[in-house]
């Protein structure tokens, strides 16, 4: 599976973004899908998570404001950002795990100004 992030960018605070990962590859279905993530010298952090059945978990930091999403027909998995906040500038990161496996994107950049 590969997995290929879009959608980051520069917003002001209180603003949108919506981030799409691509997935490539047969069984995206089976696998759970993430966002994390990571600012520079920092540890990768969980941002939000969807399982094959469509449960979803979140940050508390996100929590009210980012919506974790996911098209199977379309191999993608979304995350909607809403009023978002300087804090939450920092490289996305598309994750996805099965049984046997664990595969990462390459990184968006998220940057929100004040």
């Amino acid at each position: 599976v590969q997995l290929v992030e879009s959608g980051g960018g520069l917003v002001q605070a209180g603003g949108s973004l919506r981030l799409s990962c691509a997935a490539s590859g047969s069984g995206f279905s089976a696998n759970a899908m993430a966002w994390y993530r990571q600012a520079p010298g920092k540890q990768r952090d969980m941002v939000a998570t969807i399982t094959t059945g469509g449960r979803t978990t979140y940050a508390d930091s996100v929590k009210g404001r980012f919506t974790i999403s996911r098209d199977n027909a379309k191999n993608t998995v979304y995350l909607q950002m809403n009023s978002m906040k300087p804090e939450d500038t920092d490289v996305y990161y598309c994750n996805a795990e099965n049984f046997v496996s664990i595969y990462w994107g390459q990184g968006t950049q998220v940057t929100v100004s004040s």
